[in-house]
């Protein structure tokens, strides 16, 4: 009954009706444009109406969180040509063994997967001009913007694998909750998200910290119990696009249990099968299930689908 009530949800709406917006969530920027998680990609990100902007977090050698979406550097940067020899016995380059004066030293240009482009047509792989940001800097930027135009715009941070950082002896949530409250990101009110994959870790942030907390989620788990679970310890649920399509019924569950929904991710050159166009990957998550947010490599697109929807 409850996924009969999610997918025709938008059937029963009177006429007339106007839809709540869902949040524009920049998924590492305007990533479908510029390299992720890099200044310019914050930028762009800002300029196409993203109401906030993600940042995913990882710790240097000297515990300086940087905004970068892996552990290791290989994937995004030159590291391998900088500092060959560096890389751990597994071949990776992890950014915990380098010093943020060292990673400043790196190029960062568009992902690679298997030394090619991840997503051939988006920014030339072959362009490296870019840095790596540490989390203070990407939030100066965006509060500087929202400083000189006037606008709002939050901050949506990932604590990258917790559990790693904890084995190499690094006290991870403090780290990053000293830079968030040093920049006034403290409460529930605040412009501001904490997500993370771990409950471990939501569960610890629950005792120490009023920011929002988001359960990132990866497995096929989308029941109504729990639901109820996560929102003994989070204000929202982050799940999985694959897995939400066919458990639609979960966001109304959700959102019963008080929890937001934001499901990643949303990319225009890389659609679910079965999906023709990305209008129609938006109707059925925005007007059909009516998350109340979406993470999106392409906020331009997203941010005019969801300004359509109160005309």
């Amino acid at each position: 009954m409850i996924r009969i009530l999610a997918t025709m949800m938008l059937c029963l709406l009177p006429a007339g009706h106007v839809l709540a917006q869902p949040l524009v969530i920049a998924h590492r920027g305007a990533s479908a444009y510029l390299p992720e998680h890099t200044l310019p990609a914050v930028a762009m990100a800002y300029a196409q109406g993203a109401d906030y902007i993600e940042q995913d977090v990882v710790l240097t050698r000297d515990d300086v969180p940087i905004v970068l979406h892996d552990l290791y550097l290989e994937t995004t940067t030159d590291v391998a040509e900088r500092f060959p020899g560096r890389a751990r016995d597994d071949g990776h380059y992890y950014a915990i063994d380098f010093s943020l004066a060292e990673i400043r030293t790196l190029r960062v240009g568009e992902r690679r997967k298997n030394g090619e482009a991840a997503f051939p047509g988006r920014f030339p792989v072959d362009v490296n001009i870019l840095r790596v940001p540490t989390l203070a800097e990407e939030i100066e930027l965006i509060q500087g913007l929202n400083q000189s135009t006037g606008g709002d715009v939050g901050i949506y941070v990932e604590l990258k694998q917790p559990g790693f950082h904890a084995a190499e002896g690094r006290s991870f949530p403090a780290s990053v909750l000293q830079i968030l409250y040093a920049y006034g990101y403290r409460g529930a009110d605040d412009r501001v998200f904490l997500q993370c994959f771990d409950e471990a870790t939501l569960r610890f942030l629950k005792d120490h910290t009023e920011i929002r907390l988001v359960q990132l989620i990866e497995d096929k788990a989308l029941t109504a119990a729990r639901a109820q679970q996560i929102a003994g310890y989070a204000q929202g649920a982050g799940p999985w696009i694959g897995f939400l399509t066919d458990q639609p019924e979960f966001v109304v569950a959700a959102q019963e249990a008080g929890l937001l929904v934001h499901p990643f991710t949303f990319r225009a050159d890389a659609l679910p099968r079965g999906v023709n166009s990305y209008r129609a990957l938006l109707d059925r998550f925005i007007r059909n299930m009516q998350v109340d947010g979406v993470f999106t490599d392409n906020p331009d697109l997203t941010r005019r689908y969801v300004d359509s929807l109160s005309r």
